[in-house]
């Protein structure tokens, strides 16, 4: 049965040792494992995390945050050489957490976000952007494979990232990269944009696929929008996927004219009920699934 996790960010962002408590709560609520960001130098202590984590029962797996300073993408050798860098970063807090898998938008050049238009790409750029990513993946799959950590590329959408948006492109980028360290994330909510099918694509990543977000289209609690989840799910059962699946949920409770939903915010009510449900709701899914005929 796959674990099920829930993303810290659902509670607090950035996620400190206050927040420890919140552990206990997630496991109370059926959930796994924790989906933590990689925490910035001086924002988590990684001992004293990984035995909260360990008291409360919890797995953990991280996300990578890269910018434009730190991008594997970047024609800036500083920033490149930063990306690459910052990977390895990653794996270590892995390794000090127990957790197996890094995934995010590990190519980098983030766009809406890093306040970034898109912008069009002469095809020299564009070849030598592949090249750069290749290059930086292959050294930082090298050292994730020595700590026995998978790096998980994950494709965004087209206003975060214009460099990697569909799973074709993912499953190019690693061929070309090659290295067991090397895999692959998807998330839901962007295969909603940029996929003509959700399933095929998960049938397309097959084997390489390594972390999977469920996320509804409009990133609420699952269920509650328009995702075709028996299909994702057969989906995933048909390439024999039993690795994590993590939540992230992003709140919409406030429908006023005017207010961004891109913005992160904080819960303001006790969501306990819907979490719990969400998480029953994915289990039973990929449950199910198994004895669908």
């Amino acid at each position: 049965m796959n674990p099920i996790g829930l993303i810290s960010m659902q509670y607090a962002r950035p996620f400190t040792a206050e927040h420890f408590p919140l552990f206990e709560k997630m496991r109370e609520h059926g959930f796994d494992f924790v989906e933590l960001l990689v925490p910035e130098v001086g924002e988590l202590d990684i001992g004293e995390t990984k035995k909260a984590l360990d008291d409360a029962g919890l797995g953990v797996v991280l996300a990578a945050r890269v910018n434009l300073q730190r991008n594997l993408a970047s024609a800036d050798a500083e920033a490149h050489r930063a990306g690459i860098d910052y990977l390895k970063y990653t794996v270590d807090c892995a390794a000090g957490l127990g957790a197996k898998i890094v995934g995010g938008p590990l190519t980098g050049n983030p766009l809406v976000f890093a306040g970034r238009p898109p912008q069009p790409v002469e095809e020299t750029e564009r070849l030598a952007r592949k090249e750069r990513c290749v290059r930086g993946l292959k050294e930082a799959g090298d050292y994730a494979g020595k700590a026995g950590v998978l790096l998980a590329v994950e494709p965004l959408n087209r206003f975060e990232s214009d460099v990697l948006c569909t799973t074709q492109q993912a499953m190019e980028l690693l061929d070309a990269v090659n290295n067991p360290g090397v895999k692959l994330m998807l998330d839901t909510f962007h295969m909603h944009m940029e996929e003509s099918s959700i399933a095929e694509a998960i049938l397309l990543a097959g084997d390489c696929l390594v972390h999977f977000q469920a996320n509804e289209n409009h990133r609420g609690f699952p269920g509650t929008g328009m995702t075709n989840w028996v299909e994702v799910c057969r989906a995933l059962h048909e390439v024999g996927y039993k690795g994590p699946v993590s939540l992230e949920p992003f709140r919409r409770s406030d429908d006023r004219f005017g207010v961004p939903f891109a913005q992160w915010r904080p819960p303001h009510e006790d969501e306990s009920n819907r979490l719990a449900a969400s998480s029953a709701f994915m289990k039973s899914h990929l449950l199910l699934t198994e004895y669908r005929r």
